[in-house]
This record gives C-alpha cells, structure tokens and sequence, in this order.
C-alpha cells in the first residue's frame, strides 16, 4: 500500500495530495473513520470483539459519492485490501462522527488521532541533523509519522501525488523493545523448559530400557499383590501421557529456539514459512493432512526430518507405551528350578486314600467302611467318566476314517482331575502284538496277546504348582514325572485248569460258595508255596523265578461276565478272567509302577488346566532318570497300589461274575477281546479299556506322595502327622505381568520409543549447551507483534486475504534490527523487489550501546548451524 508522509500535527494544510484514502498514513494508533453515507458490507457482524472494529469490505468501487475531486470518489478505481488495526482508544460517536442520529449526512471520512498532542520524539543527537533528514523542501518526510488533526473536528486534506512505499524507518520512540532478547539460565523460563527437558530425557530412557529388558513383575503386579493389574495399567498411561506432553513441549521450543536463532544470524539462510509451521505439526498432527503443501516443503531439510520425526513420535507414543510397556499376562520364558510339592502319605496309600475322601459320612457312623465306600464310589464315578471320554474319541476317530493298529496313533487314555484339569497319559512300552503273539503261542494254537503300557502324570504336580511356598502365578507350563501295565492273553479252558479252584480236583467241578471265598472254607496254599506252574509263567511271570504267585480264580465266569482276584500274598498285581461270546477266554493281569523315563507336562489357565505325560524321549533332560540314575531299568513296581485296585475293581462290577451278575460293564469289556493277534483299527482292545479306566486310581494314588521313587521317612510310618515339603527339578514357564509386546509386529513401536529418547537427548544438550533461552519468534504471540510491526513485503502479495501459498512458503525470512530505536523487524532475506523510495541520508551520530543492542550483536554475528 503505498503511503504519504504528511507534516505534522500543527501545520493546517499537507504536503502532498493523494486521490485515495488507503493513501493516507496510519499508524499502531490512528484511526480510519466511515461516515454513514458508506454502506456496510452486508456480511459484517452486528457484533465487534471488544476493542476492535471490523472495517467494511468494498467491491471495486465504493458506492458513496463525496464530490468530484474527492479521495474516496466512487467513479475512480480504488484499490483495497485487509488490514487489523487497534481500536481501543477510539473516540466516542459524538466526537469523532462515527454514527447516531447527529451524524451528518453530508459527513466525509475523517483520520483522527486518539492522542491530542503528538508523541514525544527521540533524540539522541542534533535535532539539526533530524530536520535535515526529515524535512525537503520545507516539508516533514518522515515516512511512519502519524496522522493528526489539529482538532478533532478538521478534516484531511487530501494529497496531490500518491507516493511510495518507503525504506522502513520506523517512527521515533516507536516499538522500543521492552523485553530482553535473550534470557539467561536463570530465567524461570529456562529453568522450566530445562526441568521438562530432564524429566521427559529420564522417563524416556526409562520407558526404553522396560521395554527393551521386559520385565516380569511376579507378585509385584497381580490381583493378590500388592499393586492390581488395573491399577498398573493406570499409573503406566498416566506416566507414558507425561512424557508425551513433556516430550511436545520441548520439542516445541526447541525448534522455536533453532529457528528463532537461525532468523537473528545474518550470515545464516534464514527461516521459511514452511518452518515456521513446523510446531503445529507436534501440537496439531492433523495439520500434517490439512495443510500438506507447506509440509512438501518443510521436509526438504534436515530440522523438517527431525520435526517430521519428532510429529510422529508424540502421535504414537502412548500406543507404544501400551504395547511394549504396560504391564500384560505374557508367557515367560522356560526357567529351571527346584519346585517343591507337599507329601504327606507314600505312593498308593489306601487307608490315606480313604480319609482324606469326602463324604459326610463319617468314622463315628461308619468306623470300618466309610472311607472304602467313599472311595468306591469316587473310583466309580472318575473311572466311568474316563472311559466314556475315551469311547467318544474313539467313535469320532471311526468316523472320521483314522483308525489304526498303531498303538501310538489311537487314542491317548484320558482322566479328569478336580473336574477342571483334564490328564493326558501315554501310551509307552509299545511293542508289536503280532510278534509278542508268536512268541508265546503254543504249537498247536495260535495265542492272542495283547500287552499294554500307559503312562499318567504324577497329580502331585498340580498341588505344587499352587502351593504358596512357591510363589507362582497362574502356572503354565511345568516339567516333571507314573506308570500302570495292562496285559492281556487269550487262554484256553485246559490251560485255566492250574489257577481256577473249581477245575482243580478238590473242587470237583463243583459251585463255589462265593459266600466266603476265598478264605473261609478253601484250602488254597499260602507262602511260601508257589502254586502249580502254567503255561503262562513266562508271559506274565509267575513262579519262584520271578518272585510272583499266580492268581486263583473261584470260577469259570459265564460269556460276557467278569471275575476278579485280588487276594494274593502280596501281590503287585490284579487279575481278570473274562469270556467272551464265543467262551475264549481272555486273563488279564494289572499292575502299577514308578518310571524314570517320564516328565509330566502341566499347563494351567484360568478355565483349567492340562497335565500330559512325556515319556520315552531322550531329548528330555527332565526325565526322573536324568536325575536318579540308580533306578532299576527306569521301572519300580509298588505292591501298595494292589489294595487301591482291588476297591476300584469291585466299584466298577469287575468280579460281578462270580454270582453271573452280568454287569454291562463287563459285557462291553468282553466285546473288546481281539480276535486276531493285531489290533483291531476299529475297536480298542480289553488291555486299553481297563488302562482307561484303571487310569483315575493313579492318580489318586500319586495325591501328595514323594516326588521320588521311595519312601525316605519312616519306614513304619506311611502317613505323616504333619506334611513336609520335598524339592523335585522343573522347567518353569507360566504367566505373569510383564512388559514386552504380545505380538511380532508389536516390535516396531520400539522405534517410536527410541525416537522419542534420542530426540530427548539432543534437546538436552541443545538446551545445555546454549544455557539460556532467545525469545521465541515463533509462538503465535511473538510473531504477530513481530509482523505487525514489520514492513510490508511483496514477496507476500495477495496473501493478505487467504494466505500464502506457493513460492510464497519458502520465501526466506530474517529478524533484524534497528539498533538505533532497538526494534525488531522481520524483512526478507532474499531481498525486497525494488520499489521507489526517497533517498535519505544516513545518521551520522552514534547511539550508546544497550544490553538489548549487545544481545542481538552477539546473536546475529554467530556462524548459521547444521539445522
């Protein structure tokens, strides 16, 4: 806008005259006035900000017709544009014409000053040197003097000849800095943005090296300890959320501060407008999108990286902070060590078993059966449990065509434990039964044998997992090691005759009276006799040899029925007669044992858990044998658990034929004898269902018995008053909180968290190193005192109305200084276009220095930096 300088306030008449009125010279307190023959424009408010006034947008040509010569003629082409002026002095409407019903109609603009008298000038040399300077030809040239009237009610005169923009030369004691340029380090300032600067470096470093190191906070963190995960989870957000704020408020003034410094530099390629927008981008990420054309531009540099860099890293940081740092059930890692488990009977323990049964029947109702009935009943119920799951795999493997003779591709045997954990045994031993068939057929007939070894876990596992001694939390996954031998033979009626009583000659073919069998009444042989020899005393190791009687049976039991005995002088095992529907008849023998060739694998959730046995891998250096090498051929047969079968065996109506009870029990057991020496793919086999079902009396057999092989307490006491804890080896993994990403693709978050620390870490020393602050040109406030008391710049034109756009964002901009009146401009770098301009002789005094001057002097003769 071009501008004419006038004299002053005393002079009746002006130097120059200009055909327009944006001609006419208006500085930080004049006024420009309307008269009410100017219409409004119809979309201004009716309503101002208080202390401002919304001057009217005109189209080409004001409408309001002030005489032919006058400035604001509407038949003369004027030139407007948008402009922001204080209006807080302005004069009331009766004074200064604005509107009311007084006013005129006839009135004409008016330029008043709210000040009476002219300001005061500055003079620091001759006042002859600033009347040459500021007086041509016996007119006051003076670019930025205000206009004033010499009354209110006087009128402007208008100029001849519209002048030019001149060289800024601001007006004498006009915008003198009051403030210092630079603060030092012990500024409040600085000393806040110093304190942010350490605290956000720390906590950053911090959130890094927990999410690097993810740690397991066991009890720390846990629903019974002493913070709860909810609450966690709230001091970490709340944490992470200030180290982002911090974070954003240092990043902010330190690009304030690098570009505010690099615009003082005079040596230095000065600022853009592009970076100047650059802290909108950390304080406002969605500017990125909404305003993406000064982004292209900012970019092209190395502080727009590091600005792009720091944007995005205060955008993701407390999404990072949630998944690599806050704390979250997580898997651990395997951990060896000792484990201890609460023992309390040895292994089979029956009268144990039985006490410690719930019923409420008690000893005082029942003194002599109360704990066997209670245990019959639980083996019954675990036992039949089992085995239907067990006939439902095999009914979904039948159907879906995956039947096999493979003892190792059927089924697993099954079993539950405290209705919530289901156990997974093994089958172990495996051998070929054609072979084994072979081997133990007589010449004349082909002999069916059918052996079979399952493995279960030791359930003590399970107590020790939750035993408080070993401070574990919702256990997952542990290691450590039972055994059972079902074996089965097909046997012809003549080969019977030496172990059933009522084929023997004393029996005479007769019934037996099952009344008081097998004590009362019947002559049997005790120890040390050893019985008659059989043609099965090597299949299932009878005689002296092999330390072990051979059973007697009270009878031949009818097709589809069962018998039982469990009565030998100390025996280790059980054995089962039964006959099929064809009168085969099939002996089976039971017997349980300790194995060094297994682990038990438990795995724990909150829904439940699953107990597997791990048996026969030589990969698995937590077998029992890797740490009890004396144990013989990995297998110790215990003759306790006899007694806890022989209650399982009557439970389940196992010995029902002996009075041709004909339990469905039996009748299905004897539909499952094979018929050829392999396995039938279709059909388990008897040896496989009574594993199945036999299964349940291990584990309770195991409940809080030794974690070792023998019984190392007193070896007349198998029950101890007061239960002791005894230490096994394990490989320990289980859920805890911890900090560390739950997923793989989580891990790249560790580059926002790395960012935001180095980023951190160079503002740190940033601020150190320059120990102290320079006002920061780029907050909104700086810069808009800065710009309004800036010359004008056609490097900007047309941007008054909607902006800069184009070229005109990466226009190079520097603050400079008028050390004689100490204001702070920003001109451009690059060099204004040329513009005529009255040629003015330069000062020749010399003002005294200021601290102000000394700031800026120091500041704008530095070397420009990297950024």
């Amino acid at each position: 806008m071009d501008r004419s300088a006038v004299r002053d306030t005393t002079n009746p008449s002006l130097c120059q005259k200009s055909s327009n009125a944006s001609d006419y010279t208006v500085d930080s307190t004049s006024t420009f006035v309307n008269t009410p023959s100017i219409a409004p424009s119809p979309d201004s408010p009716v309503h101002h900000r208080t202390g401002y006034h919304r001057v009217a947008s005109f189209n080409n040509q004001d409408t309001a017709y002030h005489g032919p010569d006058h400035p604001l003629n509407p038949s003369r082409d004027q030139e407007h544009g948008l402009g922001i002026k204080n209006l807080e002095a302005l004069p009331s409407s009766s004074q200064a014409g604005l509107s009311g019903p007084d006013a005129p109609a006839s009135a004409t603009p008016l330029l008043f000053s709210p000040f009476v008298q002219p300001r005061e000038e500055y003079k620091p040399a001759s006042e002859e040197i600033r009347e040459e300077n500021g007086n041509r030809d016996g007119c006051r040239t003076d670019t930025y003097q205000p206009f004033v009237a010499s009354s209110e009610s006087q009128h402007l005169r208008e100029q001849t000849t519209a002048p030019t923009v001149q060289s800024f030369e601001p007006p004498v004691s006009w915008c003198k800095s009051k403030e210092k340029l630079h603060h030092g380090k012990g500024n409040w300032l600085a000393i806040s943005i110093l304190a942010l600067s350490v605290y956000s470096t720390l906590l950053s470093g911090l959130w890094l090296g927990v999410a690097i190191a993810k740690p397991r906070f066991g009890h720390g963190i846990s629903p019974m300890g002493r913070i709860p995960p909810p609450t966690a989870s709230l001091l970490a957000a709340a944490i992470a959320k200030s180290i982002e704020l911090s974070f954003v408020t240092v990043f902010v003034a330190f690009l304030g501060q690098v570009l505010s410094r690099r615009a003082l530099v005079k040596k230095s390629k000065g600022i853009t407008i592009s970076e100047m927008s650059m802290r909108q981008w950390v304080m406002q990420p969605g500017t990125l999108i909404t305003h993406w054309q000064t982004v292209r531009y900012a970019v092209s540099n190395l502080l727009g990286v590091i600005a792009m860099c720091g944007a995005l890293a205060a955008i993701l940081y407390t999404t990072a902070s949630e998944s690599l740092v806050v704390p979250k059930l997580k898997m651990g890692t395997l951990d060896r060590r000792l484990l201890y488990g609460r023992v309390a009977t040895s292994f089979a323990n029956e009268p144990y078993i039985g006490q410690n049964c719930q019923t409420p029947i008690s000893v005082s109702v029942d003194p002599e059966y109360s704990g066997s009935t209670c245990t019959a009943i639980e083996h019954s119920g675990q036992a039949y449990h089992n085995y239907m799951q067990y006939l439902s795999n095999w009914t979904s493997n039948i159907a879906a065509g995956r039947g096999s003779s493979d003892l190792s591709e059927r089924p697993a045997p099954l079993a539950q434990l405290y209705d919530n954990t289901t156990v997974e045994g093994s089958w172990v031993s495996i051998q070929n039964m054609a072979e084994l068939s072979q081997q133990h057929s007589p010449s004349n007939y082909r002999r069916v044998v059918t052996n079979v070894t399952m493995a279960m876990p030791h359930a003590g596992v399970f107590g020790a997992m939750r035993d408080p001694i070993n401070r574990i939390l919702q256990p997952e996954h542990l290691e450590a090691s039972l055994f059972g031998v079902i074996r089965s033979n097909i046997m012809q009626k003549e080969e019977l005759a030496s172990i059933v009583y009522s084929e023997w000659p004393r029996g005479n073919g007769t019934a037996v009276n099952v009344t008081g069998w097998p004590s009362v009444g019947f002559d049997i042989p005790v120890h040390p006799s050893w019985l008659n020899s059989t043609p099965v005393d090597d299949l299932f190791g009878f005689g002296e040899k092999y330390g072990r009687r051979p059973p007697v049976f009270p009878k031949l039991p009818l097709p589809y029925n069962t018998v039982l005995n469990t009565t030998g002088w100390f025996a280790d095992s059980i054995y089962l007669l039964a006959t099929s529907s064809t009168e085969e008849y099939t002996m089976c023998s039971l017997r349980a044992s300790l194995t060094a060739r297994c682990s038990t694998e438990y795995e724990a959730s909150i829904s439940g858990g699953t107990m597997i046995a791990h048996c026969e891998d030589p990969d698995d250096d937590l077998a029992y044998g890797k740490s009890y090498g004396d144990t013989t051929d990995g297998v110790i047969i215990t003759k306790d658990w006899a007694t806890v079968a022989g209650v399982w065996g009557k439970a389940l109506s196992l010995n029902a034929g002996i009075t041709d009870g004909a339990a469905s029990n039996g009748r299905l057991l004897t539909q499952l004898i094979p018929t050829t020496q392999d396995l039938d793919p279709s059909l388990p086999s008897i040896a496989e269902a009574l594993a199945v079902l036999a299964g349940s009396t291990l584990l309770l057999s195991s409940l809080d018995s030794p974690f070792i092989h023998f019984w190392n307490y007193s070896a007349t006491v198998m029950t101890l008053k007061e239960p002791q804890h005894q230490a096994f080896a394990v490989a320990l993994r289980f859920k805890d909180f911890a900090s560390g990403g739950t997923q793989q693709w989580q891990g790249i978050f560790y580059v926002v968290l790395f960012l935001t620390f180095a980023t951190n870490v160079c503002c740190l020393i940033y601020f150190l190193i320059r120990q102290g602050l320079v006002t920061d040109f780029m907050e909104p406030q700086n810069l808009f005192s800065l710009s309004l008391n800036s010359p004008p710049s056609q490097a900007l034109d047309g941007a008054c109305g909607s902006g800069p756009v184009g070229e005109q964002l990466i226009v190079k901009w520097h603050i400079k200084m008028d050390q004689q009146r100490e204001h702070f401009y920003i001109e451009n770098a690059d060099g204004q276009p040329p513009t005529k301009r009255r040629k003015t002789r330069p000062l020749d005094y010399q003002t005294d220095t200021s601290p102000m001057l000394d700031a800026y002097t120091k500041l704008s003769s530095r070397h420009s930096s990297l950024l």
